[in-house]
Formats: C-alpha cells, structure tokens, sequence
C-alpha cells in the first residue's frame, strides 16, 4: 500500500477513535448516557413503535449477545422496554419509554453541540460533501455481504 494511503488509514483510524471516546465523555458528562446508548436511543426515537432487536442489532452492527445486554442495561434504568410484536408473538421489539425519549431529547441538545465543536465545525462545504459521499458509499459496500465477496481489494 502507498505510504500516503497507509497515512491516511493511520490518521482516520486514530481520529475516528479519539472522535469517538471525546463525544462518549461528553455524553456521560452531560447526560449520563454513553455514545453505544445514545446510538440506541437515537434508532428508538427515530421509530415510534420500536424496533425487532434483530433489526435494532443489525443497524447499531452488534452481535444479539451484546444488544440484548445493552438493552438490558437500558431497561433497568427504565429508559427502553421490550414487548412482544403485534403480528408475531416470537418478536421482541425493543421500545423507548417516556423517560427514554426525555433523557434522549436532554443528551441530544449537548451532542449535537459536540458533535459541532469536535467535527463538523472544522470541514469546509466540500470536505463535507465529499466525506458523505465517502462513508455513504462505504457504509453501503460493507453492509452488502455480496459486494464485499466481490471485490475484495480496495481501490
């Protein structure tokens, strides 16, 4: 690989996880939620009548395992609940409760300023549209088992 690509890969890398841990101890600080809960929030909010915890696994990229914890830890603190499906009683949706959505609604306001602060504040109009069309693209090839057996090498 060509040292500038490898730069690349070290410099998004190394961001990205410091990206991640900033915004996870703003969100503690300031709402006593983690990045991993608000994500699963967020998803909750987005859809009123909850989520299948496979559907809710597979768009937070976790394995059930670590989803039905993270849930459990959710529900205890009475922030999301989990009922059986209307149309198939083997289906457990994961839901938010009222206190969910206002614990949601609270985190929300301080990440977004984060979110400003630590990321987008410091792109340009293009850096943003060429970083949307960058993970856009590669978000969908790496959610896509087919096209990743397909072309296995990177460009």
């Amino acid at each position: 690989m060509a040292a500038s690509r490898v730069r690349m890969w070290r410099s998004y890398f190394e961001s990205s996880v410091l990206l991640q841990r900033a915004l996870d101890d703003r969100l503690r600080d300031a709402a006593d939620l983690s990045l991993v809960e608000y994500n699963i929030l967020l998803l909750l909010a987005e859809t009123p009548d909850g989520l299948r915890m496979g559907d809710l696994a597979r768009a937070m990229v976790f394995s059930s395992s670590r989803l039905t914890y993270q849930i459990g830890v959710l529900e205890r603190r009475g922030l999301v609940c989990r009922e059986r499906d209307a149309a198939d009683a083997r289906v457990i949706r994961a839901c938010l409760t009222d206190a969910g959505r206002e614990a949601f609604d609270r985190a929300g306001r301080s990440h977004l300023t984060a979110v400003r602060e630590l990321f987008v504040d410091d792109l340009s109009a293009d850096e943003v549209a060429t970083l949307d069309a960058v993970f856009s693209r590669l978000t969908a090839r790496l959610r896509d088992p087919e096209a990743l057996r397909n072309n296995s090498n990177l460009k």
